[in-house]
């Protein structure tokens, strides 16, 4: 019994977490391509859906990870015939953040997805160097070990947010989100 109201206890803050930051503006952003391409977010973004991930720790890249391939075959690759015309047309990005003494580390991360990164997703990876703290405040990361990841609608304002390890509910509600 304990298990399951920890349970609810859980499940019922992140709810609360995630209505406190969705209908908020995306703070803005600038990230770099892994050819230094500038991207402003949410600037660069809008007049479209934008599913955002973002992590800011070695730990929780893992997890990030773990939502390369579903987000791909769902949101990046082109689909021809029959199917072309059940693709999105939708904005991702998955931004690894560097931040304080990290930062020095960002150049190697960049060498090091251009030999790790299919090269099909590598476009869809933006390196941010910089501040921490005004992303920690305005988007609630708490917990430094897991991603997290927001739908932006086509204004850059947040209509969803979720956290930690892919899974096939967290990418069911993402898509309902968009839809």
């Amino acid at each position: 019994m304990k298990k399951f109201g920890l349970l609810v206890i859980m499940v019922f803050l992140t709810f609360l977490s995630n209505a406190q930051i969705t209908g908020k503006m995306f703070p803005e952003m600038e990230a770099e391509t892994v050819e230094d391409k500038k991207v402003k977010l949410p600037q660069d973004t809008k007049g479209k859906f934008t599913l955002l991930g973002l992590a800011y720790s070695k730990k929780s890249e893992e997890d990030l990870n773990s939502w390369f391939q579903p987000v791909f075959e769902k949101y990046i690759q082109k689909t021809t015939g029959v199917l072309a015309s059940f693709t999105y047309d939708v904005n991702v990005y998955f931004v690894p953040m560097f931040t304080g003494i990290n930062a020095a580390a960002t150049g190697t991360a960049k060498r090091k997805a251009l030999k790790n990164i299919d090269p099909q997703l590598l476009p869809y990876v933006l390196f941010y160097k910089g501040e921490l703290k005004p992303y920690k405040e305005s988007l609630e990361f708490d917990k430094k070990d897991v991603p997290y990841f927001f739908v932006l609608d086509p204004n850059g304002k947040i209509v969803h947010a979720t956290l930690g390890k892919y899974s096939d509910d967290k990418m069911s509600e993402i898509e309902d989100v968009i839809e």
